[in-house]
């Protein structure tokens, strides 16, 4: 007959190295649950799970990683499809007017809009995205029974800023390096089919080449890379050294060096105290520090450059003595500026709703997009004042971070442990 009493006990050892005790006769689940926690399993990419699986980043980390992400994504497909929508209910009389074709519509301007803009409100996604699925585990008691483990509100970041640094990133070196290239269709098209402002020749063009070396060409064509009435003149303690004319110039874009230009008819004129020295010819190869592009500013030219070339820009402008740099260091300093708001919002936005409140999301949500809003508009303001009023634009770009970032660690102080 037998005995029915204790079950016998054995040790196994969890994933964690603990001894725990399990009944030796123990059911086997059913395959219900096992299709359930394998359907559980499935929700997470495999790609996304092996990146995820490091020592340090725990399951929950994994959890709230990958519901920022979700989360993130579903609200750049849905604010920018809407945004879509009303730029083609404000532009399709424009573009049917214009004639142009659809396949430019879609592949060099709409193709190139949403990515740039994705970009450009990147901040603002992640704060909406920190807030609503952050205020969703807050209602469901989720972030209680984390705390209720002896997790801190210091620990609970971790995942958080893990996220919002990957976004960071991203965001810098898509706005620094790939975005830019698309900008360059989508702005040609925008000057060409919307603003119609196709400009294809400039005239009386006078710019300083180097310290001391001015040029001025009369008539220049963008289509041909060609021009007529050209001189060069070179200075020396304010007194004219040498004056270079020529009949026609024209810029080599089949040379390997840059800034290689063709000049025919030409004459050198050089001056030593009262002497003078003439020289003339048919033609002249020579290097003088401009380009085509330098004739000619075009809206939001700033937009087309990468980092690497914007640098390289201003830095050339101001050894000319250029005076329309603002806009381009304004948008030098954003590109740093823009990703790293991903981690001050990130924390505002985890302050705001990790604690659960009786009138659900709703307040949290509500309190977070006039915040991401005016995020936005001291943005705006900001790099207003350093355009037209001749802020320095570096300040002028960071202040928006600087303010929010007070905003943050005062939110985060208040939040309890």
């Amino acid at each position: 007959m037998r005995k029915f009493g204790n079950r016998k006990k054995g040790k196994i050892m969890t994933e964690n190295g603990v001894n725990e005790h399990c009944l030796a006769d123990a059911e086997m689940p059913d395959c219900g649950m096992l299709k359930n926690k394998k359907a559980r399993k499935s929700k997470c990419p495999s790609w996304l799970r092996r990146c995820l699986t490091v020592k340090f980043i725990s399951r929950i980390d994994r959890y709230i990683i990958v519901k920022f992400l979700g989360t993130y994504i579903f609200s750049i497909a849905l604010i920018i499809s809407i945004a879509v929508i009303f730029d083609i209910n404000e532009r399709i009389d424009k573009l049917t007017q214009s004639h142009a074709p659809l396949k430019r519509i879609v592949v060099d301007y709409y193709m190139n809009f949403i990515p740039y803009f994705s970009n450009l409100f990147s901040p603002l996604f992640v704060f909406i995205s920190v807030i609503f699925f952050t205020s969703k585990l807050a209602d469901n008691s989720e972030i209680i029974a984390m705390k209720s483990t002896g997790m801190s509100f210091r620990r609970l970041l971790r995942p958080y800023m893990i996220t919002a640094a990957l976004i960071a990133a991203t965001s810098f070196l898509l706005g620094a390096y790939v975005i830019p290239r698309g900008n360059v269709a989508r702005v040609n098209f925008e000057n060409r089919y919307i603003k119609k402002k196709n400009i294809a020749s400039v005239d009386n063009v006078q710019l300083q080449v180097s310290p001391g070396v001015v040029a001025f060409i009369s008539h220049f064509d963008m289509n041909t890379k060609s021009g007529y009435g050209f001189s060069l003149d070179k200075f020396v303690d304010k007194k004219l050294v040498a004056h270079l004319t020529a009949q026609t110039i024209r810029y080599d874009t089949l040379s390997a060096e840059r800034y290689h230009w063709k000049l025919n008819m030409y004459s050198i004129r050089t001056l030593k105290g009262l002497r003078e020295k003439l020289s003339s010819g048919a033609a002249m190869d020579t290097i003088i520090s401009m380009e085509p592009s330098d004739f000619m500013y075009t809206s939001n030219q700033q937009e087309t450059l990468t980092l690497p070339e914007l640098k390289e820009y201003i830095q050339r402008q101001k050894e000319r003595g250029a005076a329309n740099i603002s806009p381009f260091e304004v948008e030098y300093h954003k590109r740093f500026a823009t990703p790293f708001a991903a981690f001050i919002l990130t924390l505002i936005g985890v302050s705001l709703s990790c604690e659960k409140r009786k009138g659900g999301m709703g307040l949290s949500l509500g309190v977070g997009l006039a915040l991401s809003f005016s995020y936005i508009l001291f943005q705006t303001i900001s790099a207003t004042f350093a355009i037209n009023a001749g802020w320095p634009a570096m300040i002028s770009v960071w202040i928006p971070n600087i303010i929010f970032i007070m905003i943050a660690l005062y939110l985060y102080r208040k939040t309890p442990e």
